[in-house]
């Protein structure tokens, strides 16, 4: 399931809620459960969805208004020291009515909330985790989006643009796993997807190159090293290290081709 511990936050909430989830309680039950040994109870906001979509929210008396929350079918809004009620009312239909995968839905509804005023202490920070719905042996394996802009005067732009070089780098990831298993045609897409979604990262288009030029895609490789090039001629020399590693041969007539002009 998931919880967010809100208002005067206690995070016992987050591991005892999960416990209580995974011993089988229902979002309500564990939340009636939580509440119930809690005595600053009205201080909290807590949301709960377990893993079948149930919905579970607490918003108590002492929260600072504007506060409230409100379910929907597998998912909860909530806030508190809002500018007014329009703030949390605005996002679950903004939530419902976006395209797109869900990080792309959750970040639409906080500019909903946004655009209706936000927080009355003005912007500063905004947060962005989606995750896989079975557990690894890492956290790394059950993270899917792990975003964080902790201090800035736009939150949500840059929350936004971090969300865009997020994905580009899903597309190299996807590339170089695709040139792999030798579905070069592939492999060039992704990258070139990746390289426009983030243009402004040469490195991008160098490692792309690179792994090209090790399958013998030598004119596909070129496209991407030239474009790290105009970036910075220092990308050339770092090209010419390779070679003293495994990550590429130690051919000299190679080496001149992928770094001409």
């Amino acid at each position: 399931g998931a919880i967010a511990t809100q208002a005067f936050g206690e995070p016992s909430y987050g591991s005892n809620g999960l416990t209580l989830l995974r011993e089988g309680k229902s979002a309500q039950q564990a939340l009636k459960i939580l509440l119930t040994a809690d005595p600053e109870r009205e201080l909290r906001q807590v949301a709960i969805v377990d893993a079948e979509g149930r919905v579970a929210v607490h918003t108590g008396s002492a929260c600072i208004a504007a506060a409230g929350s409100q379910p929907g079918v597998g998912y909860s809004v909530q806030g508190n020291m809002l500018r007014a009620d329009g703030v949390w009312k605005a996002m679950p239909g903004a939530f419902e009515r976006a395209k797109g995968d869900l990080a792309d839905r959750l970040l639409a509804a906080l500019e909903a909330a946004e655009r209706e005023g936000g927080d009355i202490r003005g912007r500063q920070s905004a947060t962005l985790l989606v995750v896989f719905g079975q557990r690894g042996d890492r956290r790394r394996q059950e993270e899917r989006i792990d975003l964080r802009v902790d201090d800035h005067p736009k939150p949500l732009e840059e929350l936004r643009r971090l969300l865009t070089i997020n994905r580009a780098y899903d597309r190299m990831r996807d590339g170089h796993a695709a040139a792999a298993a030798g579905r070069l045609d592939e492999a060039v897409k992704q990258f070139g997807e990746a390289q426009a979604l983030y243009p402004e990262n040469p490195e991008f288009s160098f490692w792309a190159g690179i792994d090209l030029a090790n399958r013998g895609r030598l004119e596909d490789a070129l496209r991407f090293l030239r474009s790290a090039y105009e970036r910075d001629p220092g990308w050339k020399e770092l090209l010419r290290r390779l070679p003293a590693t495994p990550l590429l041969p130690d051919d000299p007539e190679l080496i001149e081709k992928l770094t001409r002009d």
